[in-house]
């Protein structure tokens, strides 16, 4: 599997998590559930997306923009007002875990009539693996549409309201290919700030042992092991993986081992022995101490907080 892929197979919208809103100026959008991320999608027209303690950002049709949460943030026509009390209409709150925001033009004005029709999708991302990803984002971007993604639009927004059999996991599943699109595309940007390992991907000497580590975490890596994977000798991986990427190889793979021991343990039918041996440790007294380590605290007070945060909606993976 691609490392990207891995990283993102857990973002996932399920279920009543998306809304049109046919909007009207003047009008001013305020999210405030707390999401990990949100999607906005302008079907039509423009608006401005104003992050807490922000800089606005413009976002037209054929852009996409991701506002990474929890602190609340607004949509709107008019960034330097578009928040304040002396608007005429205020201020409409956004929160998903309410019905489903329809939209619909307001005060009887024909949609046609409305300059911007906004679909927005919430995203509450709970397992570790994205996290490691999506840390790197800013609090807002933009992503202009260079793939001329419009004719995917024009379905999205066809689709909604229709109420056919399978509508609402057909419309989960294309949003969440414009979330993935839009983050690639981003991290591709000059502007973007990846983290080390992202770049260090297609270097010749630490992409093909940190792809080794990813397709295969369990296994009990050396250094030399995986300079053979590069062609290269144990100090010119080491030394080149620590450049790019910050920490030399073997702390690198304790803390992605851990990082996936995090999910698994909020999966409550898994010992934690089990997830020791998961993660390539022979027993749990060792991992509980790399745990530990790493994470701040053991794995049975870690599985304890995640599980009273709620249940992952995930498959512990095999293996």
């Amino acid at each position: 599997m691609d490392v990207f892929d891995e990283l993102l197979r857990g973002v996932r919208g399920r279920g009543a998590v998306f809304g049109r809103s046919v909007l009207c100026a003047p009008w001013s959008l305020r999210f405030t559930d707390g999401a990990y991320l949100t999607l906005c999608l302008p079907l039509r027209g423009a608006g401005w997306i104003v992050p807490e303690g922000g800089e606005p950002l413009r976002v037209e049709a054929g852009e996409a923009a991701v506002v990474r949460g929890p602190a609340p943030f607004v949509f709107t026509d008019d960034p330097a007002g578009g928040t304040g009390p002396g608007r005429a209409d205020g201020v409409r709150e956004v929160r998903w875990d309410q019905s489903r925001d329809s939209g619909g033009a307001s005060d009887g004005v024909p949609e046609f009539d409305c300059a911007t029709v906004l679909l927005a999708a919430a995203y509450d991302v709970q397992e570790q693996l994205p996290q490691r990803l999506l840390r790197a984002l800013p609090p807002a971007l933009v992503v202009p549409d260079e793939e001329d993604c419009s004719p995917l639009r024009d379905y999205l927004e066809g689709q909604l309201g229709r109420g056919r059999p399978g509508d609402q996991i057909v419309l989960d599943r294309l949003l969440d290919w414009m979330l993935v699109c839009t983050l690639r595309d981003w991290f591709d940007r000059p502007e973007a700030n990846p983290p080390g390992w992202y770049g260090a991907l297609g270097d010749e000497v630490a992409g093909p042992a940190l792809r080794a580590m990813h397709e295969d975490p369990a296994h009990p890596w050396t250094t030399a092991e995986l300079a053979s994977r590069a062609g290269v000798s144990r100090t010119t991986l080491a030394k080149r993986f620590t450049e790019l990427v910050g920490d030399g190889p073997v702390a690198y793979l304790t803390e992605w081992r851990m990082t996936l021991a995090a999910d698994l343990l909020s999966h409550p039918e898994l010992t934690v022995a089990a997830v020791a041996r998961r993660v390539g440790y022979a027993d749990a007294f060792g991992f509980s101490a790399a745990f530990k380590r790493v994470r701040g605290e053991s794995p049975s007070a870690f599985r304890r907080e995640a599980l009273a945060a709620g249940p992952v909606d995930a498959a512990a993976p095999a293996g």
